[in-house]
């Protein structure tokens, strides 16, 4: 099972979920998977907005009605 034992952000959770993984995300967003990983574990943890905006173009592929705030407290 995707995310067993691990602290998840709202985007791990979700990655989780439709079981997507994170160096996946981070090619098809072109960012480091250092980045993915800080945003899938790190709950206080709030992207830069370029950043945020090239994970959530490559989030919107999977389910195009998902917003930023659905993963980020902004």
């Amino acid at each position: 099972m995707w995310g067993m034992g691990k602290p998840r952000s709202k985007l791990g959770k979700w990655m989780d979920q439709k079981g997507l993984e994170q160096q996946d995300l981070a090619k098809i967003a072109s960012v480091s998977k250092n980045t993915v990983t800080k945003a899938c574990s790190d709950t206080d943890y709030i992207p830069r907005p370029d950043v945020m905006k090239k994970l959530l173009k490559a989030i919107r592929k999977v389910d195009p009605h998902l917003k930023m705030s659905d993963f980020w407290d902004m």
